[in-house]
């Protein structure tokens, strides 16, 4: 809207000119979605604990000084996070672009299934939501929907092909099967960042980060020279998604000023899923699918971790790690939680340069 508005006087006031470049939007973005939450994040925190009363439900079966320390913290704080992102895309972003769409559609629709689960655990007082099931076949369908989106918008035969990072040519076509690769990114991404989400700050600046590194493979990528030059696939469109990518950089600073330890509200599904699914449906849009598992490889080290845990018990009724997912393995070592937090984060900085990367080494 704002990117409208200012433009149409730029005949009449030069200096508004500025507003048509995308790094210019980019950076109203961060700021804006920062701003929106500074201003109304201690009015939502106030509202949800009166709402909320006991807070989210803390697992019995986790570190026993959650139960202590984590008890009565309000839960839904990704409220905050999709409301910034929201404001600031709106404002910002070219809506004329489908790809700014079909990723607010995954956004909102993940955050709209992990709102619904929050609510739940919250009302019934339990650390259950509502039947995995149910919510995995809500997430397949909005992936669904958004991957055949990019798949219909997209030059073909790219938008139907998975890119392999570190070589220039390479492309595994797989025609309308791209459907389900692209959901299972989708999907998988939204929930290993939920997997993560257990410990304050914890999930949010590795979120921050990926945000960060795929804004910049999107503003690469969505330019025809830089792409010629850097020898990526060229993605038409996809630039903008770059305004998305800034507002979530500034949304998860907001949010970290209240989630930072002790923690006075916790992002709860409403954030992680919705976080998550954004990451995974702008992975498919700039076609960098793979490269998702680089930048992103925290989440897919917790969201393992967990998956070897379940398959060692079932098999041999021994456990690998102390607990899962992997930091809370670490807290029954004995180690603090900041230290498990600021670590995460440096191991999460330098697999999103690992993941960068990929954008010149061909």
């Amino acid at each position: 809207m704002l990117y409208y508005l200012l433009t149409s006087f730029s005949t009449e006031i030069q200096a508004l000119n500025a507003f048509r470049y995308l790094t210019t939007r980019t950076g109203g973005a961060i700021l804006t979605a920062l701003l929106f939450i500074f201003v109304f994040g201690p009015r939502i925190i106030s509202l949800l604990k009166v709402k909320q009363g006991k807070g989210q439900p803390i697992r019995t079966d986790g570190p026993q000084r959650h139960i202590v320390e984590k008890q009565g913290t309000p839960t839904m704080g990704g409220l905050m996070i999709l409301s910034g992102v929201f404001v600031a895309t709106i404002l910002w972003a070219d809506l004329t672009n489908l790809y700014v769409w079909g990723v607010l559609f995954v956004t909102l629709g993940f955050g709209a299934i992990g709102f619904y689960d929050d609510y739940l655990k919250v009302t019934r007082a339990s650390v259950r939501g509502f039947s995995s099931r149910l919510r995995l076949f809500a997430e397949f369908a909005i992936a669904g929907i958004a991957v055949a989106c990019f798949m219909w918008i997209g030059d073909k035969p790219l938008s139907s092909s998975l890119a392999v990072p570190f070589f220039k040519d390479v492309l595994i076509y797989f025609g309308p099967f791209f459907l389900i690769v692209g959901v299972l990114v989708v999907v998988g991404a939204g929930n290993a960042v939920n997997i993560t989400d257990g410990l304050d700050g914890l999930a949010i600046m590795p979120v921050m980060i990926a945000a960060a590194s795929y804004g910049l493979i999107a503003y690469l990528v969505g330019n025809f020279v830089f792409s010629e030059y850097l020898q990526l696939h060229f993605v038409r469109g996809t630039g903008e998604l770059a305004v998305i990518c800034g507002a979530l950089v500034g949304a998860g600073l907001g949010f970290l000023w209240f989630n930072a330890p002790p923690a006075m509200i916790f992002m709860g599904d409403t954030g992680s899923l919705s976080l998550g699914g954004a990451l995974g449906a702008i992975a498919v849009a700039v076609k960098h699918e793979i490269v998702l598992a680089i930048i992103g490889g925290l989440f897919v080290l917790e969201t393992v971790s967990v998956i070897v845990q379940v398959i060692s018990f079932k098999m041999t009724g021994k456990r690998v790690f102390a607990m899962a997912p992997l930091h809370h393995h670490y807290e029954q070592k004995g180690w603090k939680e900041p230290t498990i937090v600021i670590r995460f984060w440096i191991i999460a900085f330098v697999l999103a340069l690992i993941g960068l990367s990929t954008l010149k080494l061909r």
